[in-house]
């Protein structure tokens, strides 16, 4: 199949979403202009042109896509075609009001903004074939076409009537009986069960709590009636261009989307990616977003689809990148595997909702702060993508992730609201980060065999090819911490006796787990050494567990906090970040596994891809970092010898010097 590198072809591509459709045409030769200039090689174009292309019903009007393809390569830039269905014209929804989505409380999601669509609706799905396979045998030769780009940011639950009958068909496919759905939702409770399929509806406005293992059936669901719509439009682009790779952008962890399942369908990963420039973890998230994503690209290139060159416009305060971030944490993101760094979007809107979100071309237009970065930028992307395009990184720890263990444990009827999944994940990266420790993700059920040690901050749901898959990778001398509230249910969201699978407890050294003791909001428990945060357990250990620390005072002094049995570790809290980190990072010393540099200080990223070993200063303060040897910083073709100095937001990109 084609890859990134079909649309790459050895350097970086650089760009990002381009709506002409909202400029006249005089303003596109000027786009033009200051996209040569700032070195863009690669547009997306289309994503929210529906109605443009469509404006009635069979209606084809292609010749403004047409001259604008033709411009593109004119001037050698590249165009990943999207297929416009995220968002339907508003005709659709007047004639055909099946098509529009409805929330858990009956309520229509009505179009005048962007998602509003059914993913169930046979209406819908034949619209959006049509206009994707007319789209494809008017394009799929064009000179200008790189990739595709299918629909825009999956993200639509549906809740209404044809969502309800797709969703009992998706039932009977899982379960074949009525009374095999019975048993794996646990209907006997609350008198929930269901004598005829008809009866089964999605999880909408109910009285009180509704059945959990429900709404896990649904969430899966949901994803799945998403990536068919993926997969339909998918496959037409395909058979027209079997040559040009195709992509869909994902959200940062977004709850709705198995990751995992979606990128085994895609040739490019591509992610969105907003940190907010004022929170002093952003650095640490985008790569954590970045380490997830180069996974599910199984390790190799990816695409950052969108970022942005300044604001976003959704948060409550929405705050311009200080100078030099943008650059930052773009070449972050090359560093930790993306071949393509993109925006959204190139030129600032004007007008609509989004008018006071970013562009690389902001409302202060070329003389503007944003547009001479960019630039910057480009020229950057330009030196350094033919040592680094292709190349990959890899990493000796694995942080386990699924979203099937994070849909299970979010039920309301949990016992802490505190404990919040992304949240218990970002603890344990950031902890790996600050120790200046590259990470991979992995599922549960991957083969784990290439780490030396492997991290599971929570698995509430572990199914017993996963559970199997852990004690298999420990007997074969890897080293797992796993983290408090694991392996607790089954894929039914089934407590397993005993509260944890008893394969895991012995696993652990744990004879028995009496009670979950969860904390409140600013609760610590004291332990050897360190505070606990977030929750506590009443564990007794078996014979051959060791308490690596234990719990003072209160109700559980004296018990295990931290239980280790051999190369398997388990935590029964989360640790304060200090102490985390100070854990996780001997214990991956004692795996073999140390960080890219020595002695690196605090806010100094260091990350090697291929030959090229990249320095991030997250920091304010000027530094020194030591790099032994002769380098020579590619960005600048300065000789480096032995030690480098950083300023605040600065980057070198080094590789040995010949």
């Amino acid at each position: 199949m084609p890859g990134l590198h079909d649309a790459t072809r050895g350097r970086i591509l650089f760009g990002g979403d381009y709506n002409p459709e909202q400029w006249p045409e005089a303003t596109w030769h000027e786009d033009v202009r200051l996209m040569k200039e700032a070195g863009v090689n690669s547009v997306t174009v289309g994503v929210f042109s529906w109605a443009r292309l469509e404006p009635r019903p069979g209606a084809r009007e292609f010749d403004w896509l047409d001259r604008l393809m033709d411009l593109m390569h004119a001037n050698g830039i590249g165009v990943v075609l999207a297929t416009p269905t995220s968002s339907p014209p508003p005709w659709m929804g007047r004639l055909h009001p099946e098509t529009l989505p409805r929330d858990e409380d009956g309520r229509t999601e009505w179009w005048g903004s962007r998602q509003h669509f059914s993913h169930s609706s046979a209406v819908y799905r034949r619209y959006a074939a049509a206009i994707t396979e007319d789209l494809a045998a008017r394009y799929g030769s064009h000179p200008a076409l790189t990739m595709w780009h299918i629909n825009n940011e999956y993200c639509t639950f549906d809740y209404g009537d044809e969502a309800a009958a797709t969703f009992r068909r998706w039932l009977q496919d899982k379960y074949g009986t009525i009374e095999a759905l019975n048993e794996a939702w646990g209907t006997a409770f609350w008198s929930q069960g269901y004598d005829s399929w008809h009866e089964v509806l999605p999880p909408r406005h109910a009285h009180y709590m509704k059945n959990p293992t429900q709404i896990l059936d649904f969430k899966r669901y949901t994803c799945d009636m998403l990536l068919e719509c993926y997969r339909a439009e998918r496959d037409i682009v395909r058979r027209r261009t079997p040559n040009i790779p195709v992509t869909s952008n994902f959200m940062p962890m977004w709850v709705g989307q198995d990751a995992w399942k979606w990128a085994a369908e895609e040739d490019v990963v591509s992610v969105d990616i907003y940190p907010d420039p004022r929170d002093p973890f952003g650095a640490q998230n985008g790569a954590l977003i970045q380490d997830m994503t180069r996974s599910q690209a199984a390790g190799g290139p990816w695409m950052l689809m969108e970022q942005a060159a300044g604001p976003v416009n959704w948060r409550g305060v929405n705050h311009p990148k200080p100078r030099g971030l943008n650059r930052l944490w773009s070449l972050q993101a090359v560093a930790r595997g993306a071949d393509a760094v993109c925006y959204f979007q190139w030129r600032q809107s004007r007008q609509g909702a989004e008018k006071f979100h970013s562009g690389m071309v902001s409302h202060a237009g070329e003389r503007g702060r944003t547009f001479q970065e960019v630039k910057q930028l480009g020229a950057e992307l330009a030196l350094v993508g033919g040592a680094v395009a292709g190349t990959r990184l890899t990493s000796d720890i694995a942080i386990l992730h699924d979203w099937n263990s994070w849909w299970a444990g979010a039920h309301d009827g949990r016992l802490s609201s505190e404990v919040d999944h992304p949240e218990v994940v970002r603890a344990w990266h950031r902890a790996l980060w600050e120790a200046h420790l590259t990470t991979a993700f992995a599922h549960p059920e991957h083969d784990l065999s290439a780490y030396r040690l492997v991290v599971a901050p929570q698995l509430y749901l572990l199914t017993d090819a996963a559970i199997d898959n852990l004690l298999a990778y420990v007997r074969g001398g890897g080293t797992l911490v796993c983290g408090f509230l694991s392996g607790v249910a089954d894929e039914d969201d089934r407590v397993r006796p005993g509260g944890m699978d008893a394969r895991l407890r012995d696993l652990f050294g744990i004879r028995t787990l009496h009670e979950w003791w969860p904390l409140d909001a600013g609760e610590t428990a004291e332990c050897d050494g360190f505070r606990g945060t977030l929750w506590s357990e009443e564990i007794e250990a078996a014979g051959d567990g060791v308490a690596e620390a234990v719990y003072k005072g209160g109700e559980l002094d004296g018990l295990p906090a931290v239980l280790r049995k051999g190369a398997a570790w388990y935590l029964s809290t989360l640790p304060e970040p200090g102490a985390l980190r100070t854990l996780l990072a001997g214990i991956a010393e004692d795996a073999g596994v140390r960080p890219p540099l020595d002695g690196l200080p605090a806010g100094v990223e260091a990350v090697r891809r291929g030959e090229l070993l990249f320095l991030l200063h997250h920091g304010g303060d000027r530094v020194a970092v030591s790099v032994p040897g002769r380098h020579r910083d590619l960005l600048t073709g300065a000789e480096v010898a032995d030690a480098v100095e950083l300023d605040r937001y600065s980057v070198v990109v080094l590789e040995p010097a010949p």
